[in-house]
């Protein structure tokens, strides 16, 4: 931050204060936070205290958000209690039942495509969240499509090369 010549009005070039700060330590950063802020900084996200230092700069040289503006932002915080979507159960430490804790995680998530190449012939089973589609039949397992392809029993997870992903 430095003043002009001709007038009393500060500028604040940005690019040298952003290179000034990239060049800084995190424990720095974190320093001149708590400079310029009077309490410590929670994040460990060094671009976000980065760009969070050069705002604080600039308020300060150009005076911050306007009265409008404030007045937005107390309007629009007095209904911040309206959620978008419920919040996580952990939490709110309450235990929910999870779809996905019955799901094999070998398996893509239901919509999603198998595709295997086998004897010159490309493959391509869809996963239903009951099931499997192969050729416009719906089997129960993996196995049953490998045995209508080779004719003999063969493990499904193993014909379709998904035992290595097994969690």
């Amino acid at each position: 931050m430095t003043p002009t010549g001709d007038t009393t009005e500060e500028t604040f070039d940005v690019a040298s204060e952003l290179e000034q700060l990239e060049s800084l330590t995190m424990a720095a950063l974190k320093r001149r936070y708590r400079q310029a802020t009077g309490h410590d900084s929670k994040t460990r996200n060094r671009q976000y205290l980065i760009r969070r230092l050069i705002w604080i700069a600039q308020a300060a040289v150009h005076g911050g958000l306007g009265e409008d503006a404030l007045a937005l932002a107390a309007a629009l915080a007095n209904d911040a209690s309206i959620r978008a979507s419920p919040p996580r159960a952990r939490v709110l430490g309450v235990q929910t039942p999870n779809a996905d804790a019955t799901r094999d995680l070998r398996l893509p998530r239901p919509g999603h495509a198998i595709v295997r190449r086998y004897k010159g012939e490309t493959l391509r089973v869809t996963v239903l969240s009951q099931g499997f589609e192969f050729r416009g039949e719906r089997y129960d397992s993996l196995s049953a499509i490998a045995k209508a392809v080779t004719g003999s029993h063969v493990n499904g997870y193993r014909f379709f090369r998904l035992l290595k992903e097994a969690a």
